[in-house]
């Protein structure tokens, strides 16, 4: 991040420098010829130096947050703040399963054990919300919601699955012997809760991801789980329904997704 940061600091001098120059550029071609002089003010030069990306002093001290957050690639002046989802439950857990059968297996998964299921549903041009319902059965399983800022080439929802959520991730110890609890830790004597995480850290390479919702278990086997989230700007829905905590037990995970104007 430092190296990157440095990156961008000297990306954005340059700029600043390039803008500068261009301006006086300007300056001097016009007025037919006649020699124009820009008057800088100290203190106003001053004031734009202390405005632009540039520091002298060690990465992050006295910059903008925003500044600082853009230095880390993580695209804070193009990207608007994120809104809090509204979640909400219902009792009609039996109705629910019911008409997902009766719409059919695309709504139905078998989250296996040790496995996380990402479902990804892009924006769509012609909404402004999207909305999710989902219940299992027997047992309970991991759920949380993430925003890429991605421009997807389809509105079509995909379904990944992937063992302990290492398709986002790459693997790094951590901790105590390299290891911490599962997702919101298991209830005491709970059976399921064997398989302990390890620390992740983010590839550089892929998209910024924003936590609109982080992965909790929900008792989702006794209720329907329900939320709503209004579009942020362009990207694509991550919907983690995690049962890496789990080791024998596969959940079947029936949802529902769509979006609204």
């Amino acid at each position: 991040q430092e190296a990157l940061i440095r990156q961008l600091q000297e990306q954005h001098y340059q700029q600043y420098m390039a803008q500068v120059y261009a301006q006086q550029q300007m300056e001097q071609t016009t007025g037919e010829g006649k020699e124009v002089k820009k008057v800088v003010d100290p203190e106003e030069e001053r004031k734009k130096e202390d405005d632009s990306d540039v520091s002298d002093e060690e990465p992050g001290d006295d910059l903008p947050l925003s500044s600082v957050h853009a230095q880390m690639g993580l695209f804070c002046h193009s990207n608007p703040a994120i809104a809090p989802a509204s979640l909400w439950n219902r009792q009609d857990i039996q109705q629910f399963k019911a008409n997902i059968k009766k719409e059919g297996s695309e709504g139905i998964i078998k989250v296996g054990h040790g496995e996380t299921v990402t479902v990804r549903v892009p924006t769509h041009h012609e909404g402004s919300c999207i909305f999710w319902e989902f219940a299992t059965d027997h047992y309970d399983i991991g759920f949380g919601v993430l925003f890429e800022w991605t421009v997807s080439e389809t509105n079509q929802v995909s379904i990944h699955v992937s063992e302990s959520d290492d398709e986002e991730d790459l693997e790094e110890e951590g901790g105590e012997g390299g290891e911490r609890p599962p997702v919101m830790g298991p209830p005491v004597g709970d059976v399921e809760g064997g398989n302990p995480m390890k620390e992740k850290r983010r590839d550089p390479n892929k998209p910024h991801q924003d936590e609109i919702i982080p992965i909790y278990r929900r008792e989702s086997h006794e209720e329907v789980y329900a939320g709503s989230h209004v579009y942020p700007g362009q990207g694509v829905y991550l919907l983690k329904f995690d049962n890496s905590y789990s080791l024998w037990r596969s959940k079947t995970l029936y949802y529902r997704v769509y979006y609204s104007k």
